[in-house]
């Protein structure tokens, strides 16, 4: 069963945002007391507790914070532990196997902040002011509040509704619905079509498919966004001590997180719909593992390209291909910018390029064109097309022989005059 979620902002007045306040810091307590005691257990005997054990040690107890709240909020919260070290758990079996490099780390403590708020469904009613929130004895006898009532979306069914979350972000509340997600339609697609995406900056995703379509989708305005952001946050934060941060920052911080948010649900589904109308099965995703961790492109170029959140959109783009039954294929992209698509150029990963006679120079692995510009490269028959476009091309080129795909629809006209889309 698939679930999805909604997140609408919500604009409570003085006393309602004073109670959300309230509940979010009591969750957030109950997670760090929870937390705690699925620490020391697993340090002490190398055991993972379950989501029962945590509930019913808080309750015997007798915690403070998890008595302010309604009993199954509190409970969402343990509950929220349990599938940290769940997570955990999981991370350290890929570790042990050899799968993840890194050690992972038991879940640490929240800093003093706020938390989000659950809700199951069976503990709500829908009224006419909407859906109605119990707050518990502890709430409605300190503020003189029983119960909060949210809007209730009008694009979502009642019955649908598995759960409703109070979400704290950056000094903003939103109400975010879990729901069960109606059967997608069945879409008929050729998967031996595929689709090749090389991730840049500029320009943010660089698509070439086997139809013989191209095109590129703008980055530049999603790296002005993030320009004006860091140098309003750096103006502020000018003068101040180590750490300062106030509503200011973070009411800028949360409208730079919702252009990206726009940015990358736009992008994705600009993909989606370029895969329907030209009945292409199978999504190709340029992809190398911690690049970001490993970017030297200088101080300016590193800070762009970081903060762009491609991964996010790689992430989404997965999801609505499994939504829709297109498969996705992520592939490392070493010497992909470097060799020629039209130029039939081998494609070895890194660190295995060929030396001696699998060579053609006889001493290592050489393009047979160049990039002469930035968004220019040339080809071996003194041909120009698009760099990026290449790259792409390349991409497919990486599993073109794995899974028998057929290159022969990609011209040089699509590599030279690729579609520029700027859905801004």
């Amino acid at each position: 069963m698939d679930f999805a979620c909604q997140q609408n902002l919500l604009s409570p007045n003085l006393e309602e945002q004073a109670v959300l306040e309230y509940l979010c810091q009591e969750s957030n307590k109950v997670y760090n007391c929870t937390l705690y005691y699925a620490r020391q257990v697993f340090f002490k005997t190398k055991r993972f507790v379950n989501r029962a054990e945590l509930c019913s040690e808080i309750v015997k107890n007798k915690n403070k914070h998890f008595g302010a709240m309604y009993v199954s909020s509190a409970q969402q919260t343990c509950h929220a532990v349990a599938e940290a070290f769940k997570s955990f758990k999981a991370l350290q079996k890929l570790w042990w196997t050899g799968t993840l490099e890194t050690k992972p780390a038991p879940p640490k403590y929240r800093k003093q902040g706020l938390f989000t708020v659950s809700y199951p469904i069976r503990w709500l009613n829908l009224t006419d002011r909407g859906i109605r929130i119990p707050l518990g004895n502890q709430v409605n006898a300190w503020f003189g509040l029983d119960a909060i009532h949210l809007p209730m979306p009008t694009n979502l069914d009642w019955n649908s509704l598995k759960e409703v979350r109070i979400l704290p972000r950056n000094g903003c509340f939103y109400a975010e619905y879990v729901y069960q997600q109606p059967k997608t339609p069945s879409v008929s697609l050729n998967a031996c079509n595929a689709l090749g995406i090389d991730h840049g900056i500029n320009n943010w995703l660089t698509c070439v498919s086997t139809v013989g379509t191209s095109f590129i989708i703008d980055g530049r305005h999603l790296k002005s966004k993030n320009q004006w952001y860091n140098k309003r946050v750096a103006a502020l934060k000018k003068g101040q001590p180590q750490g300062f941060w106030s509503k200011q920052p973070a009411a800028i911080t949360e409208k730079r997180n919702r252009q990206m948010r726009d940015a990358i649900n736009k992008a994705a589904r600009l993909i989606i719909n370029h895969c329907f109308e030209h009945q292409i099965g199978m999504v190709v995703f340029g992809w190398n593992q911690r690049q970001k961790d490993q970017a030297n492109m200088g101080r300016k170029t590193n800070q762009q390209f970081v903060q762009i959140p491609t991964a996010r959109l790689k992430q989404r783009v997965l999801q609505l291909c499994q939504q829709y039954g297109i498969r996705f294929i992520e592939t490392e992209e070493a010497n992909t910018s470097a060799a020629s698509f039209l130029d039939n150029d081998s494609l070895p990963k890194y660190g295995e390029k060929p030396v001696g006679e699998a060579s053609p120079t006889g001493l290592g692995w050489k393009a047979s064109g160049r990039r002469v510009k930035r968004g220019l490269y040339r080809t071996a028959a003194n041909w120009y097309i698009n760099a990026d476009a290449n790259g792409a091309a390349n991409i497919i080129s990486k599993v073109a022989a794995t899974l028998g795909l057929d290159l022969s629809g990609v011209s040089r006209g699509a590599l030279t005059t690729p579609l520029k889309v700027r859905f801004w």
